[in-house]
């Protein structure tokens, strides 16, 4: 059964999601391709987590961060891309209304968890360089304890104002998501009515969270070039650079695909765009992050020659 009569509507309690495409020999092609993507994402971030717990050489706070980050982009990952590996298996990709509201959640949750881990990344940078005599005080073990705190903690306001967001949709008829997950525009699509407060409130909490990292992220970094370009020695200014080229390229490619799903006018896009983007944005980056930061990042190479080195001896 996946509706049940209430009054003169039907209640959906099961959604259908379209997935990225019907055609059998493609979905076994994806199928491979993003299993491969997956298990990358899923290995890289943990060796990074693991590699950070275990050198001492990078118990920094960018690192603390970098780690914070790796966990956000597994879970992330891990809450649509099992369900979709599945139902490029399957003839019947179905989700219950209650799975359906837990995978929103939890994409809002370490989405907005990961806006601001990349905005105290930026904050962290901007220290480092511009103020490297406070450094110890400014980002002391407690000071990010309580960034991390923070972030956890507006993830959930986030979470709280699409849950009820969610729990003000009808959905009393159709109950096919144009989606390979339950994402938020969609389901909107499918719903019969709404509470436009509560839509209003998930959009202002979603728009605060990107205006305020973003603005944190960009006056960070006005501060971080300005002080580079003040730098007599050559050396110090690529030695400086170098420490934010890998969050640089980690913030376009995230707050990228945040722009080009979410904030662009959808008539600019078709929706097989949207979705297309959306496995870059949901799958891709989880994966991308912690080769951005080891491939750029001399003292995380470093930390992994010498922890390998220490168990070949």
């Amino acid at each position: 059964m996946d509706s049940l009569v209430q009054g003169n509507h039907t209640a959906v309690t099961e959604f259908i999601l379209l997935g990225l495409t019907h055609d059998p020999v493609l979905r076994v092609i994806l199928f491979i391709i993003i299993l491969g993507i997956y298990l990358v994402t899923i290995s890289g971030n943990l060796c990074t987590i693991l590699l950070i717990r275990v050198s001492t050489q990078l118990h920094h706070p960018m690192y603390f961060f970098l780690g914070h980050l790796a966990f956000a982009d597994m879970v992330f990952s891990s809450s649509v891309t099992p369900n979709m590996l599945v139902n490029f298996l399957v003839d019947k990709t179905t989700i219950s209304y209650y799975g359906c509201g837990i995978q929103l959640d939890t994409v809002v949750l370490f989405g907005a968890v990961e806006c601001f881990l990349l905005a105290a990344m930026a904050y962290d940078r901007f220290v480092a360089i511009c103020n490297p005599l406070l450094y110890s005080t400014k980002m002391s073990t407690q000071v990010c304890v309580q960034l991390i705190i923070v972030a956890y903690t507006i993830g959930f306001l986030d979470v709280s104002s699409f849950t009820i967001s969610f729990c003000s949709f009808l959905f009393c008829g159709p109950n096919r998501v144009n989606h390979f997950f339950c994402d938020f525009a969609p389901l909107r699509e499918v719903a019969c009515s709404e509470d436009s407060v509560f839509i209003l409130l998930s959009t202002l909490t979603s728009g605060f969270i990107v205006i305020f990292t973003v603005t944190v992220i960009i006056i960070s970094y006005i501060y971080i070039f300005i002080t580079i370009l003040k730098m007599r020695s050559t050396e110090g200014r690529q030695k400086a650079f170098s420490t934010c080229t890998s969050h640089l390229t980690a913030v376009t490619l995230f707050y990228g695909t945040v722009t080009f799903i979410y904030v662009m006018p959808k008539s600019n896009y078709s929706t097989d765009q949207n979705k297309v983007i959306s496995v870059f944005y949901m799958v891709v980056i989880p994966m991308l992050n912690p080769l951005i930061y080891s491939l750029r990042n001399n003292e995380i190479k470093s930390a992994l020659k010498r922890e390998l080195g220490r168990k070949k001896n």
